[in-house]
């Protein structure tokens, strides 16, 4: 393992020291000190949550323990209890307020209890909470038309759901009917549900249960950091031939895709790469489904969607999270053409258009242009990314630094020449934050990447804060480094 060096102290007494104060950390679990003059301060905001009288976190962790599924974790130590949330701020049961820079898990683009979002949702749900799509009702329909009023070229008719597992589901299923194909192409270290189809075109062994799951093959990842070709996408593209031309009859349903792999770890496919793979699977009769899931709704700041980056235009768009602010919503958007194929059968969905969603959905969409969402995700976005590439110069257990907008992956390595995995440390680094006030996501195959995907509303200073919280918790454990000489 590479070690460590800062000033004359040789590298392995300081790796060796570094190593315990992180193991002294973890045994004592102490919390960084609020009264600590060097502590990051951060932004003011004017808003107190009032008192809250419910369970505490113990009671709550009690009650999912005994009546829960097992399978559900918590980020943390001690999880934190959050009880209330305003814009890009969250608050604990004792009123102590968090940076949320994970927007729970990239969903609340507008931020928390938008006021705009939250009155339609009200006015909504006291007038009407549910019908059904077999009577008529004014919100779906004028939601579908904003909505394909966002999509490029013939992408116009939309078919409403509760998740993004969901509206996966049928975009797989429209394509296998539309071509008469079986065979989807999907990407390793994808993810595009827990479902049984998705839980298919998923690529991370630690999503997937061991049950049958056919006809998805799993093409290269062009990964520009771990990958074998680096940034070069075309020769990625090359294996979707491959796997056309050994792995299937010459014919496919389709090629879906993230524009930058979310749980994968803010994964930003190599330039060049959808192009090339779109011409291989148009000539095997395949459709495109991009997965904007995640790096839809002016996520990324450069666009709308996150396919756009790469100048293509799907035949299918899957899209959840951030179209309803948090409100449970889903869409696929297609063809009029490709959409006919429903009509083969009933295609029913009883909760999918509920009129307090699609009302939700569309206030969305509105405030994402009345306050200049995109254009601000960019700005600060880029901001916040050159921050993140000044701590990687400070502390070589940094590996790398990616994505666009604010949608940013930081993976974090024991060996910058190995990339091995720094995933036990990212947990210790992700604790002090919280003890600091900054909450912030987690993935990627290893478990080792910070997922930074906050409110669209995060701001300049909210950025500074973010990255002097890192760096102050990444000092404390004995992480600051020297560049000279650490590969030797």
């Amino acid at each position: 393992m590479q070690r460590f060096v800062v000033g004359r102290v040789s590298q392995e007494k300081h790796f060796l020291q570094w190593r315990r104060n992180l193991s002294q950390l973890v045994q004592n679990k102490a919390p960084l000190q609020e009264n600590d003059l060097l502590l990051p301060k951060m932004p003011p905001f004017d808003y107190s949550p009032p008192p809250y009288n419910g369970p505490s976190a113990a009671d709550i962790l009690q009650k999912r323990k005994q009546y829960l599924s097992p399978s559900i974790f918590c980020f943390y130590n001690q999880p934190v209890n959050i009880v209330d949330g305003k814009m890009q701020y969250l608050f604990d049961e004792k009123g102590r307020r968090y940076l949320d820079a994970f927007g729970g898990i990239a969903t609340v683009n507008c931020g928390h209890c938008h006021p705009d979002v939250v009155d339609v949702i009200v006015k909504q749900i006291n007038r009407l909470q549910h019908s059904t799509v077999l009577y008529l009702n004014h919100a779906i329909a004028d939601f579908a038309e904003a909505l394909a009023s966002k999509m490029p070229g013939d992408l116009k008719v939309v078919f409403f759901t509760n998740s993004g597992t969901e509206a996966n589901e049928l975009a797989m299923m429209m394509a296998r009917l539309y071509t008469g194909c079986n065979d989807i192409i999907s990407l390793r270290n994808a993810y595009h549900g827990n479902a049984a189809g998705t839980m298919g075109a998923t690529a991370q062994r630690v999503w997937k249960f061991n049950v049958v799951q056919t006809g998805v093959h799993h093409a290269l990842n062009p990964d520009p950091y771990r990958g074998m070709f680096g940034s070069d996408g075309e020769k990625y593209a090359r294996d979707v031939q491959d796997l056309i031309d050994f792995g299937t009859s010459g014919h496919v349903a389709g090629f879906i895709s993230e524009a930058i792999q979310g749980v994968g770890g803010i994964v930003e496919l190599a330039p060049g790469y959808l192009p090339a793979v779109y011409s291989s699977v148009k000539k095997a009769g395949g459709l495109f489904i991009a997965d904007e899931v995640q790096s839809g709704f002016a996520r990324t700041g450069s666009h709308f969607w996150g396919f756009e980056s790469q100048g293509v235009v799907p035949d299918i768009v899957t899209m959840a999270k951030g179209i309803g602010n948090g409100i449970p919503l889903g869409a696929v958007v297609t063809t009029p053409e490709i959409a006919e194929v429903l009509t083969r059968r009933n295609y029913f969905n009883t909760f999918g258009g509920n009129p307090v969603c699609t009302t939700a959905g569309h206030a969305v969409l509105k405030v994402i242009e009345k306050e200049k969402l995109q254009e601000n995700a960019y700005v600060v976005g880029s901001y916040l990314k050159e921050r993140l590439l000044s701590l990687k110069d400070k502390y070589e257990i940094i590996g790398d630094v990616r994505g666009r907008g604010l949608m940013l992956g930081v993976e974090f390595v024991t060996d910058r020449k190995l990339k091995t995995p720094a995933n036990v440390e990212i947990l210790h680094i992700m604790d002090q934050m919280k003890e600091m006030g900054v909450l912030v996501g987690k993935g990627g195959f290893y478990g080792n990447v910070f997922r930074i995907t906050p409110p669209l509303c995060f701001t300049k200073e909210d950025a500074d804060f973010f990255v002097d919280v890192m760096d102050y918790a990444m000092s404390k454990i004995g992480l600051v480094q020297q560049p000279a000489n650490l590969l030797d």
